[in-house]
C-alpha cells in the first residue's frame, strides 16, 4: 500500500466502485509522486465532489488545472458540493462546451450538458433544463453502463434542483439499475435516500 503506482491504481478502482472516501485517501498519497497526472487529478477532484467537499476539490484541481476531465469534475463540485461556487461552476460549464477536447468526446459532451442542466435548474430556467437533459440523453446512448449511471445521477440532481422531485426520484432509480456497484449507482442511491428521508414532495403546478 505504500507504493505510489499501487496507490494510484487502487484509488482509481475504489472510486469507480463507489468508495470516494477511500479513493481520495489513496490518490492524495499517490499524487506526491505523480505530479500533474490528469487522470489521477480528475479522479481525486471527482472523489471530493462526491464527498461534498468543494474546497478540497478546488485544491486537487490545481494538480492538472487545464485538463478537460479535471475541469469537468471541478465544475461538478462547484455546482453540487458543499462549499462550491455556483456562479463559477455555471460559467465553467458554458466555457467547457467550446473546448475541442470536450467536443470530440461523447462522454464529455454528455457530462457537460448534464452539468449545464444543473446550472440551469439553479437559475430557475426550466425550459433550458429540459433541453440540456435531452442533449445529455442523446449523447449517452452509446456510452458504457457505468457512464450512463453517473449521467443518470446528474440528471436526477438537475431535476431535483428544478423542483421536479418525482422525476428526480425516477432518474436516480434508473441510474441505480443501470450499473450496480459503480460510483454512479452509489451517488444515485445516496441522493434517492436523502429525498425519501426528507419526506414526500409535490410537483409544482404547471
Amino acid at each position: 500500500g505504500g507504493i505510489p503506482v499501487v496507490q494510484r491504481a487502487a484509488g482509481l478502482a475504489t472510486y469507480a466502485l463507489g468508495d470516494p472516501l477511500a479513493a481520495a485517501a489513496l490518490l492524495e498519497r499517490a499524487a506526491r509522486s505523480y505530479g500533474d497526472d490528469a487522470k489521477l487529478a480528475a479522479t481525486l477532484v471527482a472523489s471530493y465532489a462526491a464527498l461534498n467537499r468543494g474546497g478540497d476539490a478546488r485544491r486537487a484541481a490545481a494538480l492538472a488545472p487545464r485538463a478537460a476531465d479535471v475541469q469537468l469534475a471541478l465544475a461538478w463540485a462547484e455546482l453540487v458540493a458543499l462549499g462550491g461556487d455556483r456562479v463559477t461552476g455555471a460559467r465553467a460549464v458554458r466555457e467547457l462546451a467550446e473546448r475541442a477536447d470536450v467536443e470530440r468526446s461523447p462522454a464529455r459532451r454528455a457530462m457537460a450538458a448534464a452539468l449545464r442542466a444543473v446550472a440551469a435548474a439553479r437559475a430557475g430556467e426550466g425550459d433550458l433544463v429540459r433541453a440540456e437533459l435531452r442533449t445529455a440523453a442523446a449523447e449517452r446512448e452509446g456510452l458504457a453502463a457505468y457512464e450512463r449511471a453517473f449521467l443518470g445521477y446528474l440528471e436526477g440532481v438537475a431535476l431535483r434542483e428544478a423542483g421536479w422531485p418525482e422525476e428526480a426520484r425516477r432518474a436516480f432509480e434508473a441510474a441505480m439499475q443501470a450499473a450496480p456497484g459503480t460510483i454512479g449507482e452509489a451517488l444515485a442511491r445516496r441522493e434517492r435516500a436523502n429525498m425519501l428521508a426528507s419526506g414526500p414532495a409535490r410537483e409544482p403546478a404547471p
